[in-house]
């Protein structure tokens, strides 16, 4: 199968990987951030696709996209489709 997103994102996943950045400076840049736990708590994952996960919003079935950063995990910036 081909994706032509894939080139891009694998360029992201390294950027965003290389320097890991601490809870505080996403959630200054990008607003409320949710670790593996509080994810499972708030979100249904639909599909991952790095660094992009696909979700339903548990408390109005809203679907959106989040990012998310490997180690340490933090999923952020969600956007509703």
């Amino acid at each position: 199968m081909n994706d032509p997103t894939e080139s891009i994102r694998r360029e992201m996943v390294a950027e965003i990987n290389s320097n890991p950045t601490a809870r505080e400076e996403i959630e200054a840049a990008h607003g409320q951030v949710w670790d593996t736990n509080e994810l499972q708590k708030d979100f249904t994952v639909e599909s991952f696709c790095a660094p992009f996960v696909i979700v339903s919003r548990k408390s109005d079935g809203a679907t959106g996209m989040l990012e998310f950063q490997h180690s340490p995990r933090f999923y952020y910036d969600f956007h509703t489709s």
